[in-house]
Protein backbone atom coordinates (compact mmCIF):
# COMPACT_ATOMS: atom_id res chain seq x y z
CA UNK A 1 0.00 0.00 0.00
CA UNK A 2 1.33 3.39 -0.92
CA UNK A 3 0.18 6.66 0.57
CA UNK A 4 -2.10 8.47 -1.87
CA UNK A 5 -1.74 12.19 -2.46
CA UNK A 6 -5.28 12.68 -3.79
CA UNK A 7 -8.79 11.68 -2.86
CA UNK A 8 -11.12 9.56 -4.90
CA UNK A 9 -14.24 11.12 -3.40
CA UNK A 10 -16.66 12.13 -6.12
CA UNK A 11 -15.42 9.60 -8.68
CA UNK A 12 -18.59 7.54 -8.37
CA UNK A 13 -16.53 4.45 -7.58
CA UNK A 14 -18.09 2.57 -4.64
CA UNK A 15 -16.03 2.44 -1.45
CA UNK A 16 -15.76 -0.51 0.91
CA UNK A 17 -17.03 0.59 4.31
CA UNK A 18 -14.47 0.68 7.08
CA UNK A 19 -14.24 2.15 10.58
CA UNK A 20 -14.14 5.90 11.27
CA UNK A 21 -10.71 7.55 10.76
CA UNK A 22 -8.86 4.31 9.90
CA UNK A 23 -11.06 2.91 7.13
CA UNK A 24 -10.21 -0.70 6.23
CA UNK A 25 -6.72 -0.63 7.79
CA UNK A 26 -7.30 -3.46 10.27
CA UNK A 27 -9.19 -5.61 7.74
CA UNK A 28 -6.32 -5.35 5.26
CA UNK A 29 -3.75 -6.13 7.93
CA UNK A 30 -5.60 -9.16 9.30
CA UNK A 31 -7.00 -10.61 6.05
CA UNK A 32 -6.25 -8.67 2.90
CA UNK A 33 -7.35 -11.44 0.52
CA UNK A 34 -10.69 -11.83 2.31
CA UNK A 35 -11.12 -8.05 2.28
CA UNK A 36 -10.65 -7.87 -1.49
CA UNK A 37 -13.13 -10.74 -2.00
CA UNK A 38 -15.67 -9.01 0.21
CA UNK A 39 -15.21 -5.76 -1.71
CA UNK A 40 -16.00 -7.48 -5.02
CA UNK A 41 -18.97 -9.39 -3.61
CA UNK A 42 -20.51 -6.24 -2.12
CA UNK A 43 -19.68 -3.61 -4.71
CA UNK A 44 -18.68 -5.22 -8.01
CA UNK A 45 -15.63 -5.05 -10.22
CA UNK A 46 -14.22 -1.61 -9.35
CA UNK A 47 -13.99 -0.70 -5.67
CA UNK A 48 -12.12 1.95 -3.70
CA UNK A 49 -10.58 0.92 -0.37
CA UNK A 50 -9.08 3.44 2.06
CA UNK A 51 -6.87 2.60 5.01
CA UNK A 52 -5.00 4.60 7.62
CA UNK A 53 -5.45 7.89 9.50
CA UNK A 54 -5.93 11.24 7.78
CA UNK A 55 -2.62 12.50 6.40
CA UNK A 56 -1.22 8.97 6.11
CA UNK A 57 -4.16 7.43 4.32
CA UNK A 58 -3.68 4.87 1.56
CA UNK A 59 -6.29 4.73 -1.18
CA UNK A 60 -6.51 1.64 -3.35
CA UNK A 61 -8.49 1.32 -6.58
CA UNK A 62 -9.27 -2.39 -6.92
CA UNK A 63 -9.98 -3.76 -10.40
CA UNK A 64 -11.54 -7.24 -10.30
CA UNK A 65 -12.96 -7.99 -13.76
CA UNK A 66 -10.96 -9.86 -16.43
CA UNK A 67 -11.52 -6.94 -18.80
CA UNK A 68 -10.20 -4.46 -16.24
CA UNK A 69 -7.17 -6.62 -15.50
CA UNK A 70 -6.45 -6.75 -19.23
CA UNK A 71 -6.52 -2.94 -19.39
CA UNK A 72 -4.14 -2.54 -16.45
CA UNK A 73 -1.66 -5.25 -17.41
CA UNK A 74 -2.13 -5.46 -21.15
CA UNK A 75 -3.73 -2.94 -23.47
CA UNK A 76 -2.99 0.12 -21.30
CA UNK A 77 0.08 -1.20 -19.49
CA UNK A 78 2.09 1.96 -20.26
CA UNK A 79 -0.29 3.96 -18.08
CA UNK A 80 0.08 1.64 -15.07
CA UNK A 81 3.61 1.58 -13.72
CA UNK A 82 5.52 -0.13 -10.90
CA UNK A 83 5.96 3.16 -9.07
CA UNK A 84 4.36 2.40 -5.71
CA UNK A 85 6.18 2.15 -2.40
CA UNK A 86 6.04 -1.66 -2.32
CA UNK A 87 8.02 -2.03 -5.54
CA UNK A 88 10.48 0.57 -4.31
CA UNK A 89 11.17 -1.54 -1.23
CA UNK A 90 11.65 -4.64 -3.42
CA UNK A 91 14.13 -2.66 -5.55
CA UNK A 92 16.05 -1.54 -2.47
CA UNK A 93 16.56 -5.14 -1.36
CA UNK A 94 16.58 -7.28 -4.49
CA UNK A 95 17.89 -4.77 -7.02
CA UNK A 96 16.64 -3.41 -10.30
CA UNK A 97 16.20 -6.69 -12.16
CA UNK A 98 13.42 -7.80 -14.49
CA UNK A 99 10.80 -7.79 -11.73
CA UNK A 100 11.26 -4.14 -10.77
CA UNK A 101 13.00 -2.31 -13.64
CA UNK A 102 11.07 -0.06 -16.00
CA UNK A 103 11.33 1.81 -19.31
CA UNK A 104 14.66 1.45 -21.15
CA UNK A 105 16.24 -0.52 -18.29
CA UNK A 106 13.50 -3.11 -18.52
CA UNK A 107 13.53 -3.32 -22.32
CA UNK A 108 17.32 -3.76 -22.37
CA UNK A 109 17.19 -6.47 -19.72
CA UNK A 110 14.34 -8.28 -21.43
CA UNK A 111 16.23 -8.30 -24.75
CA UNK A 112 19.25 -9.85 -23.03
CA UNK A 113 17.35 -12.41 -21.01
CA UNK A 114 14.63 -13.48 -23.48
CA UNK A 115 16.87 -15.79 -25.57
CA UNK A 116 17.71 -17.76 -22.41
CA UNK A 117 14.05 -18.54 -21.79
CA UNK A 118 13.07 -19.97 -25.14
CA UNK A 119 11.23 -23.27 -24.99
CA UNK A 120 14.30 -25.15 -26.29
CA UNK A 121 16.58 -23.76 -23.61
CA UNK A 122 14.10 -24.23 -20.77
CA UNK A 123 13.35 -27.79 -21.85
CA UNK A 124 17.04 -28.52 -21.31
CA UNK A 125 16.56 -28.14 -17.56
CA UNK A 126 14.13 -31.05 -17.28
CA UNK A 127 16.92 -33.40 -16.21
CA UNK A 128 17.96 -31.15 -13.32
CA UNK A 129 14.36 -30.92 -12.10
CA UNK A 130 13.94 -34.70 -12.27
CA UNK A 131 17.20 -35.28 -10.39
CA UNK A 132 16.20 -32.94 -7.55
CA UNK A 133 12.73 -34.49 -7.36
CA UNK A 134 14.29 -37.94 -7.05
CA UNK A 135 16.37 -36.74 -4.10
CA UNK A 136 13.17 -35.53 -2.41
CA UNK A 137 11.46 -38.88 -2.97
CA UNK A 138 14.40 -40.74 -1.46
CA UNK A 139 14.29 -38.51 1.62
CA UNK A 140 10.62 -39.45 2.15
CA UNK A 141 11.22 -43.21 2.28
CA UNK A 142 11.15 -43.36 6.09
CA UNK A 143 8.57 -40.60 6.48
CA UNK A 144 4.90 -41.13 7.23
CA UNK A 145 3.70 -37.51 7.18
CA UNK A 146 5.16 -34.50 5.35
CA UNK A 147 4.26 -30.81 5.24
CA UNK A 148 3.98 -30.30 1.49
CA UNK A 149 4.41 -26.53 1.83
CA UNK A 150 7.82 -26.92 3.46
CA UNK A 151 8.88 -29.82 1.26
CA UNK A 152 7.98 -28.16 -2.03
CA UNK A 153 9.77 -24.98 -0.94
CA UNK A 154 12.94 -27.04 -0.40
CA UNK A 155 12.56 -28.87 -3.70
CA UNK A 156 11.91 -25.71 -5.73
CA UNK A 157 14.81 -23.89 -4.06
CA UNK A 158 17.25 -26.73 -4.76
CA UNK A 159 16.08 -26.96 -8.36
CA UNK A 160 16.40 -23.24 -9.11
CA UNK A 161 19.80 -22.89 -7.40
CA UNK A 162 21.11 -25.92 -9.31
CA UNK A 163 19.88 -24.48 -12.60
CA UNK A 164 21.16 -20.97 -11.80
CA UNK A 165 24.49 -21.84 -10.22
CA UNK A 166 25.35 -25.36 -11.33
CA UNK A 167 27.89 -26.96 -9.02
CA UNK A 168 27.67 -23.98 -6.64
CA UNK A 169 23.96 -24.54 -6.12
CA UNK A 170 24.14 -26.30 -2.75
CA UNK A 171 26.09 -23.49 -1.08
CA UNK A 172 23.79 -20.85 -2.54
CA UNK A 173 20.65 -22.72 -1.47
CA UNK A 174 21.73 -22.67 2.18
CA UNK A 175 22.28 -18.93 2.13
CA UNK A 176 18.99 -18.24 0.35
CA UNK A 177 17.12 -20.46 2.80
CA UNK A 178 18.55 -18.49 5.76
CA UNK A 179 18.39 -14.99 4.35
CA UNK A 180 15.27 -14.79 2.20
CA UNK A 181 12.73 -15.01 5.05
CA UNK A 182 14.45 -12.15 6.91
CA UNK A 183 14.62 -9.96 3.81
CA UNK A 184 11.10 -10.64 2.55
CA UNK A 185 9.56 -9.91 5.96
CA UNK A 186 11.51 -6.64 6.06
CA UNK A 187 10.35 -5.67 2.57
CA UNK A 188 6.74 -6.45 3.43
CA UNK A 189 6.79 -4.50 6.68
CA UNK A 190 8.23 -1.42 4.99
CA UNK A 191 6.28 -1.77 1.74
CA UNK A 192 2.92 -1.77 3.52
CA UNK A 193 3.74 0.86 6.12
CA UNK A 194 2.60 4.48 5.63
CA UNK A 195 5.95 5.78 6.95
CA UNK A 196 9.39 4.22 7.50
CA UNK A 197 12.61 5.13 9.25
CA UNK A 198 15.65 5.34 6.94
CA UNK A 199 17.32 2.01 6.25
CA UNK A 200 20.62 3.48 7.46
CA UNK A 201 19.38 3.96 11.03
CA UNK A 202 20.75 1.23 13.37
CA UNK A 203 17.41 -0.21 14.47
CA UNK A 204 17.27 -3.97 15.23
CA UNK A 205 15.14 -4.60 12.14
CA UNK A 206 17.45 -2.61 9.87
CA UNK A 207 20.51 -4.40 11.26
CA UNK A 208 19.02 -7.87 10.79
CA UNK A 209 18.02 -7.10 7.22
CA UNK A 210 21.40 -5.53 6.42
CA UNK A 211 23.23 -8.62 7.71
CA UNK A 212 21.01 -10.94 5.65
CA UNK A 213 21.49 -8.81 2.52
CA UNK A 214 25.26 -8.75 3.03
CA UNK A 215 25.40 -12.54 3.26
CA UNK A 216 23.11 -13.03 0.26
CA UNK A 217 24.92 -10.47 -1.89
CA UNK A 218 28.24 -12.00 -0.86
CA UNK A 219 27.52 -15.50 -2.13
CA UNK A 220 25.98 -14.18 -5.36
CA UNK A 221 28.90 -11.81 -6.01
CA UNK A 222 31.44 -14.58 -5.39
CA UNK A 223 29.81 -16.94 -7.88
CA UNK A 224 29.28 -14.13 -10.42
CA UNK A 225 32.97 -13.17 -10.18
CA UNK A 226 33.99 -16.79 -10.77
CA UNK A 227 31.77 -17.05 -13.85
CA UNK A 228 33.09 -13.79 -15.29
CA UNK A 229 36.64 -14.88 -14.53
CA UNK A 230 36.03 -18.18 -16.31
CA UNK A 231 34.96 -16.36 -19.47
CA UNK A 232 31.37 -17.46 -19.01
CA UNK A 233 29.33 -17.65 -22.14
CA UNK A 234 32.21 -18.67 -24.45
CA UNK A 235 30.92 -21.63 -26.36
CA UNK A 236 27.89 -21.96 -24.10
CA UNK A 237 25.40 -21.99 -26.93
CA UNK A 238 24.02 -25.41 -26.10
CA UNK A 239 22.09 -25.76 -22.88
CA UNK A 240 22.61 -29.28 -21.56
CA UNK A 241 20.83 -28.60 -18.30
CA UNK A 242 23.32 -30.82 -16.46
CA UNK A 243 24.29 -28.22 -13.84
CA UNK A 244 27.93 -27.98 -14.92
CA UNK A 245 29.53 -24.55 -15.09
CA UNK A 246 29.09 -23.26 -18.61
CA UNK A 247 25.56 -24.60 -18.99
CA UNK A 248 24.03 -23.16 -15.83
CA UNK A 249 21.79 -20.14 -16.27
CA UNK A 250 24.21 -17.72 -14.61
CA UNK A 251 26.94 -18.62 -17.10
CA UNK A 252 24.52 -18.05 -19.95
CA UNK A 253 23.45 -14.71 -18.44
CA UNK A 254 27.09 -13.67 -18.08
CA UNK A 255 27.68 -14.41 -21.74
CA UNK A 256 24.46 -12.86 -23.03
CA UNK A 257 24.80 -10.08 -25.62
CA UNK A 258 22.15 -8.15 -27.48
CA UNK A 259 22.29 -7.17 -31.13
CA UNK A 260 24.02 -3.91 -30.18
CA UNK A 261 26.59 -5.77 -28.00
CA UNK A 262 24.98 -4.72 -24.72
CA UNK A 263 25.68 -7.08 -21.80
CA UNK A 264 25.25 -7.30 -18.04
CA UNK A 265 27.90 -6.07 -15.64
CA UNK A 266 28.58 -7.83 -12.33
CA UNK A 267 26.04 -5.84 -10.30
CA UNK A 268 23.33 -6.35 -12.93
CA UNK A 269 24.04 -10.08 -12.98
CA UNK A 270 23.58 -10.24 -9.23
CA UNK A 271 20.29 -8.34 -9.53
CA UNK A 272 18.97 -10.73 -12.18
CA UNK A 273 20.02 -13.71 -10.07
CA UNK A 274 18.21 -12.34 -7.02
CA UNK A 275 15.02 -11.83 -9.01
CA UNK A 276 15.21 -15.35 -10.45
CA UNK A 277 15.76 -16.76 -6.96
CA UNK A 278 12.79 -14.81 -5.61
CA UNK A 279 10.37 -15.47 -8.44
CA UNK A 280 11.74 -18.85 -9.47
CA UNK A 281 11.33 -20.85 -6.31
CA UNK A 282 8.54 -19.32 -4.21
CA UNK A 283 6.00 -19.28 -7.05
CA UNK A 284 6.64 -22.86 -8.20
CA UNK A 285 6.72 -24.09 -4.61
CA UNK A 286 3.28 -22.59 -4.01
CA UNK A 287 1.80 -24.21 -7.11
CA UNK A 288 3.23 -27.63 -6.29
CA UNK A 289 2.31 -27.56 -2.61
CA UNK A 290 -1.32 -26.65 -3.20
CA UNK A 291 -1.68 -29.04 -6.13
CA UNK A 292 -0.56 -31.87 -3.83
CA UNK A 293 -2.74 -30.75 -0.95
CA UNK A 294 -5.81 -30.39 -3.17
CA UNK A 295 -5.26 -33.85 -4.65
CA UNK A 296 -4.80 -35.23 -1.13
CA UNK A 297 -8.27 -33.90 -0.32
CA UNK A 298 -9.79 -35.20 -3.58
CA UNK A 299 -8.86 -38.87 -4.06
CA UNK A 300 -10.85 -39.33 -7.29
CA UNK A 301 -8.88 -36.60 -9.06
CA UNK A 302 -5.65 -37.93 -7.55
CA UNK A 303 -6.37 -41.39 -8.95
CA UNK A 304 -7.24 -39.98 -12.38
CA UNK A 305 -3.97 -38.00 -12.49
CA UNK A 306 -1.94 -41.04 -11.42
CA UNK A 307 -3.57 -43.24 -14.05
CA UNK A 308 -2.57 -40.73 -16.74
CA UNK A 309 0.99 -40.60 -15.41
CA UNK A 310 1.24 -44.40 -15.41
CA UNK A 311 -0.20 -44.68 -18.90
CA UNK A 312 2.13 -42.04 -20.39
CA UNK A 313 5.35 -42.58 -18.46
CA UNK A 314 5.39 -46.11 -17.13
CA UNK A 315 8.58 -46.33 -15.08
CA UNK A 316 10.70 -43.91 -17.09
CA UNK A 317 11.83 -40.44 -16.01
CA UNK A 318 9.61 -37.68 -17.40
CA UNK A 319 11.09 -35.38 -20.03
CA UNK A 320 10.11 -31.98 -21.40
CA UNK A 321 8.31 -33.59 -24.35
CA UNK A 322 5.93 -35.29 -21.90
CA UNK A 323 4.22 -32.03 -20.90
CA UNK A 324 1.89 -32.19 -23.90
CA UNK A 325 1.18 -35.87 -23.14
CA UNK A 326 -0.06 -35.15 -19.61
CA UNK A 327 -3.07 -32.88 -20.20
CA UNK A 328 -5.01 -33.83 -17.07
CA UNK A 329 -1.99 -33.31 -14.80
CA UNK A 330 -1.55 -29.90 -16.41
CA UNK A 331 -5.23 -29.15 -15.73
CA UNK A 332 -4.67 -30.07 -12.07
CA UNK A 333 -1.83 -27.56 -11.83
CA UNK A 334 -3.83 -24.83 -13.56
CA UNK A 335 -6.76 -25.36 -11.20
CA UNK A 336 -4.39 -25.23 -8.21
CA UNK A 337 -3.00 -21.96 -9.57
CA UNK A 338 -6.53 -20.65 -9.99
CA UNK A 339 -7.41 -21.30 -6.36
CA UNK A 340 -3.97 -20.41 -4.99
CA UNK A 341 -2.23 -18.00 -7.40
CA UNK A 342 1.35 -17.41 -6.30
CA UNK A 343 0.94 -13.69 -7.04
CA UNK A 344 -2.55 -13.13 -5.58
CA UNK A 345 -2.41 -9.31 -5.80
CA UNK A 346 -0.54 -7.17 -8.36
CA UNK A 347 0.00 -3.46 -7.76
CA UNK A 348 0.45 -0.58 -10.18
CA UNK A 349 0.22 3.23 -10.14
CA UNK A 350 -1.77 5.20 -12.72
CA UNK A 351 0.21 7.79 -14.68
CA UNK A 352 -2.83 9.55 -16.14
CA UNK A 353 -6.59 9.37 -15.64
CA UNK A 354 -7.94 6.04 -16.88
CA UNK A 355 -11.48 4.93 -17.73
CA UNK A 356 -12.09 1.47 -16.29
CA UNK A 357 -15.51 -0.15 -15.96
CA UNK A 358 -17.30 3.10 -16.80
CA UNK A 359 -15.50 5.11 -14.08
CA UNK A 360 -12.38 7.26 -13.99
CA UNK A 361 -9.39 6.18 -11.95
CA UNK A 362 -7.45 9.40 -11.28
CA UNK A 363 -3.82 10.02 -12.17
CA UNK A 364 -1.47 9.04 -9.37
CA UNK A 365 -3.85 6.44 -7.94
CA UNK A 366 -2.59 3.16 -6.53
CA UNK A 367 -4.29 0.40 -8.50
CA UNK A 368 -4.44 -3.30 -7.81
CA UNK A 369 -5.60 -6.24 -9.86
CA UNK A 370 -6.18 -9.40 -7.87
CA UNK A 371 -5.94 -12.86 -9.40
CA UNK A 372 -7.16 -14.16 -6.03
CA UNK A 373 -10.50 -12.42 -6.66
CA UNK A 374 -10.75 -12.60 -10.47
CA UNK A 375 -10.01 -16.36 -10.32
CA UNK A 376 -13.16 -16.65 -8.18
CA UNK A 377 -15.34 -14.32 -10.23
CA UNK A 378 -18.82 -15.89 -10.22
CA UNK A 379 -19.52 -14.90 -13.84
CA UNK A 380 -16.62 -17.02 -15.08
CA UNK A 381 -16.14 -19.65 -12.37
CA UNK A 382 -19.37 -21.40 -11.22
CA UNK A 383 -19.06 -22.70 -7.65
CA UNK A 384 -15.69 -20.92 -7.53
CA UNK A 385 -14.26 -22.56 -4.40
CA UNK A 386 -14.73 -26.09 -5.73
CA UNK A 387 -11.61 -27.91 -6.98
CA UNK A 388 -12.34 -29.05 -10.55
CA UNK A 389 -9.46 -29.59 -13.01
CA UNK A 390 -11.99 -30.03 -15.84
CA UNK A 391 -12.40 -26.25 -15.83
CA UNK A 392 -9.20 -26.28 -17.93
CA UNK A 393 -10.09 -28.48 -20.84
CA UNK A 394 -9.23 -26.70 -24.11
CA UNK A 395 -12.91 -26.06 -24.79
CA UNK A 396 -13.53 -24.55 -21.35
CA UNK A 397 -10.45 -22.33 -21.60
CA UNK A 398 -11.46 -21.05 -25.03
CA UNK A 399 -14.88 -20.01 -23.70
CA UNK A 400 -13.50 -17.68 -21.00
CA UNK A 401 -12.02 -14.17 -21.26
CA UNK A 402 -8.22 -14.13 -21.59
CA UNK A 403 -7.71 -12.56 -18.15
CA UNK A 404 -10.18 -14.70 -16.22
CA UNK A 405 -7.03 -16.70 -15.26
CA UNK A 406 -3.69 -14.92 -15.09
CA UNK A 407 -1.39 -16.46 -12.47
CA UNK A 408 1.66 -15.32 -14.48
CA UNK A 409 0.45 -11.74 -14.90
CA UNK A 410 -0.04 -10.57 -18.45
CA UNK A 411 0.75 -8.07 -21.15
CA UNK A 412 4.29 -6.86 -21.90
CA UNK A 413 5.43 -7.71 -18.35
CA UNK A 414 4.07 -11.25 -18.18
CA UNK A 415 6.36 -13.60 -16.28
CA UNK A 416 9.28 -14.60 -18.49
CA UNK A 417 9.64 -17.87 -16.61
CA UNK A 418 6.14 -19.26 -16.97
CA UNK A 419 7.19 -22.15 -19.25
CA UNK A 420 9.95 -23.06 -16.78
CA UNK A 421 7.44 -23.02 -13.92
CA UNK A 422 5.06 -25.34 -15.76
CA UNK A 423 7.91 -27.64 -16.84
CA UNK A 424 9.22 -27.95 -13.29
CA UNK A 425 5.75 -28.39 -11.80
CA UNK A 426 4.55 -31.07 -14.22
CA UNK A 427 7.76 -33.11 -14.01
CA UNK A 428 7.95 -32.93 -10.22
CA UNK A 429 4.25 -33.65 -9.70
CA UNK A 430 4.34 -36.62 -12.08
CA UNK A 431 7.26 -38.21 -10.25
CA UNK A 432 5.80 -37.54 -6.81
CA UNK A 433 2.34 -38.94 -7.59
CA UNK A 434 3.83 -42.03 -9.20
CA UNK A 435 5.81 -42.76 -6.03
CA UNK A 436 3.31 -41.90 -3.29
CA UNK A 437 -0.37 -41.72 -2.51
CA UNK A 438 -1.41 -38.65 -0.50
CA UNK A 439 -4.05 -38.23 2.18
CA UNK A 440 -4.65 -34.80 3.73
CA UNK A 441 -4.02 -34.46 7.46
CA UNK A 442 -4.90 -30.74 7.55
CA UNK A 443 -8.23 -30.10 5.86
CA UNK A 444 -7.69 -26.38 5.35
CA UNK A 445 -4.46 -24.40 4.96
CA UNK A 446 -4.58 -20.74 6.00
CA UNK A 447 -2.78 -18.35 3.64
CA UNK A 448 -1.69 -14.73 3.49
CA UNK A 449 -0.15 -12.56 0.84
CA UNK A 450 3.44 -11.42 1.08
CA UNK A 451 5.69 -10.88 -1.91
CA UNK A 452 4.04 -14.14 -2.98
CA UNK A 453 1.21 -16.22 -1.55
CA UNK A 454 2.30 -18.22 1.48
CA UNK A 455 0.82 -20.81 3.78
CA UNK A 456 0.55 -19.54 7.35
CA UNK A 457 -0.27 -22.95 8.83
CA UNK A 458 0.71 -26.57 8.20
CA UNK A 459 -0.21 -28.40 4.99
CA UNK A 460 0.47 -31.93 6.17
CA UNK A 461 -0.21 -35.02 4.13
CA UNK A 462 0.07 -38.69 5.02
CA UNK A 463 2.16 -40.69 2.56
CA UNK A 464 1.67 -44.24 1.31
CA UNK A 465 4.50 -45.59 -0.81
CA UNK A 466 3.47 -47.11 -4.16
CA UNK A 467 6.87 -48.69 -4.80
CA UNK A 468 6.76 -52.32 -5.72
Amino acid sequence: MAVGSHTGAGTGIPELAGVPLLGSLFDLKSDSLGTYLRAQQRHGDLVRITAGPPGLRAELYCVFSPEGAQQVLGTEAANFRKDNSFYQEVRESFGNGLLTSQDEDYLRQRRLVQPLFTKRRVDGYAGAVAAETELTLRAWRETGVVDVSDEMARLALRAVTRILFGTDGDAAAGVVDRCFPVITEYVLRRGYSPANLPRSWPTPGNKRAAAALEELYGVCDRIVAERLGDGAGDGAGENKGDGDNGSDLLSLLAGAKSADDAEFDAVELREQVLVFLLAGHETTATSLAFALHLLARHPEQQTRAREEISRVLGDRTPQAADLDRLPYLTQVLKEAMRLYPAAPVIGRQAVADARVGGHTIPAGADVIVAPWVTHRHPLHWPDPDRFDPDRFTPEAEAARPRYAWFPFGGGPRACIGQHFSMLESVIALAMILRAYEFEAVDADVPVSTGITLRATGPARCRLRSLAG
